[in-house]
């Protein structure tokens, strides 16, 4: 076995197998061969080469996001690591561990007009965990040091090796402890390409890390002011399967004094949540009485965890209409979403539930009653409203989300496509996922296709066009699996831009939010090797659902066309008849 003969990457590989980071996402180039070299000539890495890389970057987060463990993605030098930036954001807001190594070129030949330089280093410091800024070996090279930049033999290989290896370890220890996105900047000289065999295995002086969960201190004054609230609301956000105890979240949900709202995100299932947020909340705005229907709704204590919350709707309600207590569960952050923070539990969610959980006494209270009535009015009324509109995005989403297989793993494009999914419910054995830490629609399929790779079920994407188009670089990926499901809902544009304010019948509206376009995805699917069939009615969808998810020799992209003037109104229409 072979490897780059220059001692920083020989630092930054050896490193990586010491902390197990076995997957590496490589992105073609000259300057990272030193990198590239000595990741895939060893056997300990399993190594994936992607062209485009910001493609790159977020089918590595998809990869980490799914396992739960650090994923780094290497490239060359200059513009190419600026592609990463939109899926270290993603990563960085998600709290999902993304290493991100780059190539760049000796400090004396930035900003002097040499090819393929910029400033690399912090260039991610207001978006990153830790920068780890390598200095350049001066033992390799020599020759060329001491002709352009003699200033630089006056630190020792042996200092600059301290150096190289206490940042690494130091990029290493927050990747793994706080599960946020880092930085390794490595300069090299040329040559790149010469190698030496593998010496003795490299070993870390700061293994043995140990997680820093902080201790529930005075947890009882909390429960005990739990147990004698009556209005009491749980609000989960974006949440890994599995990462709640089910007898927790019972313990909660038959509370008659609590409200626990979950999003699709929350992959939280119980019939006595309250699955669709905004189906609550338009009605009490279109009330004649809403300020005291929301001063009803108004919990004294609101309870989060988990990340980011897709309805806007209860946002506005809880910064208008503030809990007296505030309380965020979350190892690394709290966000202050609702400008009412009062105490930050820097733990996980089930030591915090099974420590407020410990002596529960649900309290007599007419919360969950009188809500869960309003539930069930909504979801009957969904049902009649289903059965009289006409083939639209509303009743598309409704009819494709019945139609997955259980146990499927399920990403959801951004924009309207997550919030469709907010409204209707979830077959509990799915496990859903979706970028919503940055909330772009950059990288949903990419992030897919890399949540697959050690998914052991099928795993489908649903997205709109503009998402899919956007990231139509994804399909350039050698890896996709047979079992890799596309449901691609075409309404020619971005038509969430028709529901709200400001839009209007206009040229301007059509090309410049909006984006009216006439693109479809066959042309795509045959370039790129995928199944294609397509549907433009309630009938046609039906029978196409039928195969598609049967097992096939490729995979599969089944779009569907809706009619882009109607929907908003279809949409609208629903809130309104629930009201």
């Amino acid at each position: 076995m072979k490897q780059s003969n220059i001692p920083s990457a020989i630092a930054v590989v050896s490193a990586c197998q010491a902390r197990g980071i076995k997957n590496i996402v490589i992105s073609p180039g000259s300057r990272n061969a030193p990198l590239t070299i000595s990741f895939t000539e060893n056997p300990f890495f399993n190594c994936f080469s992607i062209v485009d890389e910001r493609c790159a970057a977020f089918f590595a987060l998809g990869m980490a996001l799914q396992q739960q463990n650090p994923v780094a993605v290497v490239c060359t030098s200059g513009s190419a690591l600026l592609n990463y930036y939109p899926a270290i954001a993603e990563a960085f807001y998600s709290t999902i561990p993304l290493v991100v190594i780059s190539a760049d070129r000796p400090p004396y030949k930035i900003d002097v007009g040499d090819g393929q330089t910029i400033r690399q280093d912090h260039v991610f410091h207001r978006h990153i965990g830790y920068s780890a800024n390598l200095k350049l070996d001066v033992s390799h090279a020599k020759e060329r040091i001491e002709r352009y930049a003699p200033h630089l033999l006056a630190q020792q290989q042996i200092e600059i090796e301290n150096h190289n290896t206490s940042e690494v370890n130091e990029a290493l220890y927050v990747v793994l402890d706080k599960q946020l996105p880092v930085h390794i900047n490595v300069p090299f000289e040329e040559p790149l390409y010469d190698t030496q065999k593998v010496g003795e295995a490299y070993q870390n002086p700061n293994d043995g890390i140990q997680s820093n969960d902080s201790v529930l201190n005075d947890i009882k004054k909390y429960r005990d002011l739990w147990n004698s609230s009556k209005k009491k609301m749980v609000l989960v956000g974006v949440n890994h399967p599995n990462a709640i105890e089910k007898e927790q979240l019972a313990v909660l949900a038959n509370n008659p004094s609590v409200l626990v709202f979950t999003e699709t995100t929350s992959n939280l299932h119980h019939q006595n949540c309250f699955k669709s947020i905004d189906s609550i909340i338009f009605p009490i705005e279109k009330s004649k009485n809403t300020d005291e229907q929301f001063k009803d709704l108004q919990p004294d204590i609101l309870l989060t965890f988990g990340g980011l919350v897709v309805s806007k709707k209860i946002k506005a309600f809880l910064r208008t209409y503030a809990p007296k207590h505030h309380w965020h569960v979350d190892e690394v952050k709290a966000y202050d979403t609702y400008f009412s923070l009062t105490y930050h539990f820097k733990t996980n969610t089930s030591a915090f539930l099974e420590a407020l959980l410990l002596d529960n006494k649900p309290v007599n209270s007419t919360y969950f009653d009188k809500w869960n009535s309003v539930k069930n009015s909504y979801e009957a009324k969904r049902s009649r409203y289903l059965e009289e509109i006409p083939f639209t995005d509303f009743s598309v989403f409704h009819q494709v989300l019945n139609s997955i297989p259980n146990n499927y793993q399920v990403h959801l494009a951004n924009s309207s496509t997550v919030r469709y999914a907010q409204l209707f419910d979830i077959n509990p054995t799915l496990k859903l996922f979706c970028n919503r830490g940055t909330s772009g629609i950059d990288g949903s399929t990419s992030t897919a296709i890399g949540a697959s790779m050690y998914e052991n079920g099928p795993t489908l994407l649903i997205t709109g066009d503009l998402s899919f188009f956007y990231d139509s670089n994804a399909l350039w990926n050698s890896y996709i699996k047979k079992n890799f499901r596309i449901i691609l809902i075409n309404n020619s544009g971005g038509g969430i831009f028709r529901i709200l304010p400001g839009a209007e019948d206009s040229e301007n509206f059509s090309t410049f939010f909006e984006t009216r376009h006439g693109m479809n995805a066959e042309h795509l699917c045959r370039q790129y090797g995928f199944e294609y069939e397509s549907a433009k009615d309630e009938i046609r969808l039906k029978e196409k659902l039928l195969d598609f998810y049967v097992n096939s020799e490729q995979p599969k992209v089944l779009e569907v066309f809706t009619p882009r003037e109607l929907n908003d109104k279809i949409l609208l229409g629903y809130f309104d008849f629930i009201s």
